[in-house]
């Protein structure tokens, strides 16, 4: 079951409070600053490519690494000292962005040689847990089954709003993947527009399921369980595999095996199903390295348009950064100028290497 509980903080944020269990009343919300923020981005048409660009100068004065004694999200102990979070019994905090990239009160483009426009979006930060030192593959079950719940809910409020067009849930993990804080959490972001990325799989899903009437990834998902190669884990209701197109070294794709559009869909066994995937890949990539390993992991779902998307098929993509165990691999000429991935290891091998790694779904592992 979830509980949640909405409060403003002192600069005028929203803070969300999620548990699995009741949230007790009166819990004061806490703010680093007590100034209104004041950010107020925006975006310019990129013509060459056909997309747009966000502009937000204020992220340079974001938190940067600071050390654990000033972690700003961790819960407030001293009152002198205010984080993000208030103390109290809960599992997971959502909270706007103070150093947003869009907001939803963007207003007043600068007037330029391209278009541009308000980036009236939204960034929302989720913490996952009070501990500082886990990580998602050391969190229970439950809680993990909570955090998909905290995803659909943000999907459903911020989705309500008219400028939004799409919601990506997504976390960097690691320092090798830009983290400023180590502490573990995601983000949100939340376009006034389908962004590049998923509006061109969407794209192509939609040309396959018009002529097939199935989806494309279900089609896929159907091959790679037949195939039996790159299967990391699987049940009755979820999946999690290297994909046989993988462009990076341990790429995994994570998703239900009976497509829902999006998070808001799923259905209870779906829920626990895909907090098992979830685990189970988590777990394995700590595994490999007997450390904790950084990635991306990206949610793809479909958009908040209010249109009907039977061609949608909600999946997470994670983008590790490792070639090899001593090796990192970047994006680099090929990928960024051309937008070809060269991949230097078959999937097929990857798989085998994640395949081997045994994880414990019921005990929680310390890296």
């Amino acid at each position: 079951m979830l509980y949640s509980q909405e409060a403003q903080k002192p600069d005028g944020r929203q803070l969300t409070l999620y548990s699995r269990y009741p949230i007790a009343e009166g819990i004061i919300p806490p703010s680093p600053s007590n100034e209104p923020i004041a950010a107020n981005p925006h975006l310019r048409w990129h013509p060459l490519r056909g997309e747009w660009v966000a502009y937000a100068s204020h992220r340079q004065g974001r938190t940067f690494m600071p050390p654990p004694e000033y972690n700003p999200l961790a819960p407030t102990k001293d009152p002198n000292f205010p984080t993000e979070l208030p103390q109290g019994r809960y599992d997971i905090a959502v909270f706007d962005n103070r150093f947003p990239s869009m907001t939803v009160a963007a207003n007043n483009p600068p007037v330029n040689i391209v278009e541009t426009l308000p980036a009236n979006g939204a960034c929302e930060v989720v913490v996952f847990t009070q501990d500082p030192n886990a990580s998602l593959g050391e969190l229970e079950l439950s809680h993990l089954e909570l955090l998909l719940q905290v995803w659909g809910d943000r999907t459903r409020k911020i989705g309500e709003h008219p400028h939004i067009q799409y919601v990506l849930p997504f976390e960097n993990k690691g320092v090798e993947m830009g983290v400023t804080l180590e502490h573990p959490h995601g983000q949100i972001y939340a376009y006034p527009f389908i962004p590049p990325v998923p509006a061109k799989m969407l794209s192509r899903q939609q040309a396959f399921y018009q002529e097939h009437q199935k989806g494309l990834l279900q089609d896929l998902i159907q091959k790679e369980i037949e195939d039996n190669q790159r299967i990391i884990y699987l049940d009755e209701n979820a999946v999690a595999f290297v994909p046989v197109c993988a462009r990076y070294p341990y790429e995994v794709w994570l998703a239900t095996i009976e497509p829902v559009a999006t998070f808001i869909d799923l259905s209870e066994p779906q829920i626990k199903s895909l907090a098992r995937a979830l685990k189970t890949v988590t777990l394995k990539y700590d595994g490999l390295w007997n450390r904790s390993f950084p990635y991306l992991m990206a949610w793809y779902q479909a958009p908040t348009d209010g249109k009907p998307h039977p061609e949608a098929h909600l999946h997470a993509q994670f983008y590790p950064p490792y070639r090899t165990k001593d090796r990192l691999k970047y994006l680099a000429g090929t990928e960024l100028a051309a937008g070809m991935f060269a991949n230097d290891a078959l999937p097929e091998e990857k798989a085998k290497e994640l395949q081997a790694v045994i994880v414990n779904l019921e005990t929680p592992v310390q890296v």
